[in-house]
């Protein structure tokens, strides 16, 4: 399997795993000119934007390491630009999560980082 294929599995099985806990998924790769976001969904009050890391093995550091600072710089600008995009208020309880898929394991990482 090619790597989007795996991303895309990988998404799916994140997107069925957080809807068994509660979220409601919004949207599914939303791309802007600013970049992508794998999941966007509703868990209680919050809009929740949530990234999504494989890793088969820790040989090259765990998923959730992956989610560097960068990263997350560049996913705050997404999410900025899709609440922009949706007329949101800027009060909108926003939160970050990431989904570390480590071989056979699945974590939630609620509020991963901050803003």
């Amino acid at each position: 399997m090619n790597k989007r294929a795996v991303g895309s599995e990988y998404e799916a099985r994140a997107a069925a795993h957080l809807e068994s806990l509660g979220y409601r998924i919004v949207c599914r790769n939303y791309r802007s000119r600013m970049g992508e976001i794998d999941l966007i969904a509703r868990h209680k009050e919050y809009l929740v934007f949530i990234e999504v890391k494989y890793r088969a093995d820790e040989n090259s550091g765990s998923a959730a390491e992956a989610v560097d600072f960068k990263k997350q710089q560049r996913i705050i600008r997404v999410a900025r630009w899709y609440l922009m995009e949706h007329h949101m208020p800027e009060e909108t309880p926003v939160r970050f999560d990431v989904v570390a898929f480590e071989g056979d394991q699945v974590r939630v990482i609620p509020d991963a980082f901050w803003t």
